[in-house]
């Protein structure tokens, strides 16, 4: 699609406008989300999608509107094997279920902000080097398999290297101070654990980019969708956490469904390629339809397994818990604030 300046600005305002809505509503008043109250915003966040397509199929076009749904189903479903690390990260750093939503909002948001690099790096190359699909598809094909391989691997968390340089150069208090990231102690400026489990869950996310990335360009190259998509999937992450909590342990399948998909979508950029070398027939490449098909079936069929699964074998059904690490917020302030 042509995409015009303004669009791109009022895109970007009226997302700013929506984080700000959940800053006010959501998060005036730290409290733990109810599963009830996820689910509001997950419905919320979800219609906000179908309505943005609905636009994007109207006034840009039908095929530009398939891209952006099957961009969005994609990246949306490859956030949800990523709430198995949201999950450890929480339980790891003890972070009180009153500020979990904030410590989620705020990391995603640097995330997303990280990603629109990496879109936009990954839009000129791609205009510029067709011979970058065969990359793109060679590492998705690569990470399918990895991902089959060592799925039970991320039950633990071990701090990745913008932890460590986080404790390295500045002090960090041992516990909470409400929802402060900075504090003063003894004439010293502290960070605090909030601060450090908003880079964990930031530059978790900024990890997880490096796969959802190549595959949305897998589906589309408009840089436009594959930002929208990113935007709204990374939107609606945050109360599917609170939503799902230990369902998500009980997708056992997910992570072969996933392996799939990324699988199928490396395919489609090699295939893709071929055919920008005139290697292929036209019969040969993967349509949108095609794609949307074939990732709404996998979805569907791998979650009804794994429920099926849970249900006749409790034991397959992890015991990770979403806040069985999470103390209760501490009443006392044990640090002025700066």
């Amino acid at each position: 699609m042509n995409v015009p300046l303004w669009v791109w600005i009022a895109t970007i305002g009226g997302l700013l406008l929506l984080i700000a809505v959940d800053l006010v509503i959501v998060d005036r008043k730290p409290h733990q989300v109810t599963t009830g109250e996820a689910a509001r915003w997950v419905i919320f966040y979800v219609s906000c999608a179908v309505v943005f397509g609905i636009g994007v199929w109207l006034l840009g076009g039908h095929d530009p509107g398939v891209e952006f749904f099957t961009g969005y189903i994609t990246e949306y479903s490859l956030s949800v094997d990523n709430l198995f690390i949201f999950m450890v990260i929480m339980s790891s750093f003890r972070v009180p279920a009153i500020h979990q939503h904030r410590v989620l909002l705020i990391g995603i948001l640097l995330a997303l902000v990280m990603r629109a690099g990496f879109i936009a790096v990954g839009a000129a190359l791609i205009a510029q080097f067709v011979w970058i699909f065969f990359v793109f598809g060679g590492f998705l094909v690569w990470t399918a398999v990895n991902m089959v391989r060592s799925k039970d691997e991320h039950e633990e968390y071990n701090e990745n290297a913008a932890t460590r340089w986080v404790r390295r150069f500045y002090p960090v208090t041992q516990d909470y101070v409400g929802h402060k990231m900075t504090v003063r102690q003894d004439g010293r400026r502290f960070l605090t654990p909030m601060f450090v489990v908003i880079v964990a869950i930031g530059s978790a996310d900024l990890l997880f980019a490096v796969d959802s990335i190549p595959a949305i360009f897998g589906i589309t190259q408009d840089a436009y969708l594959v930002f929208t998509a990113n935007a709204f999937a990374l939107m609606g992450l945050r109360q599917l956490y609170f939503l799902l909590g230990g369902l998500v342990a009980k997708l056992v399948y997910l992570s072969y469904g996933l392996a799939i998909i990324l699988g199928f979508i490396g395919v489609k950029l090699a295939l893709h390629a071929l055919h920008e070398y005139h290697v292929t027939p036209d019969w040969l490449v993967i349509n949108n339809w095609m794609s949307l098909g074939v990732i709404v079936t996998v979805l569907t069929v791998t979650t009804v397994a794994s429920l099926a699964k849970a249900k006749r074998d409790p034991n397959a059904v992890s015991s990770l818990n979403l806040q069985a690490e999470a103390p209760e917020e501490s009443e006392k302030e044990p640090a002025r604030d700066g």
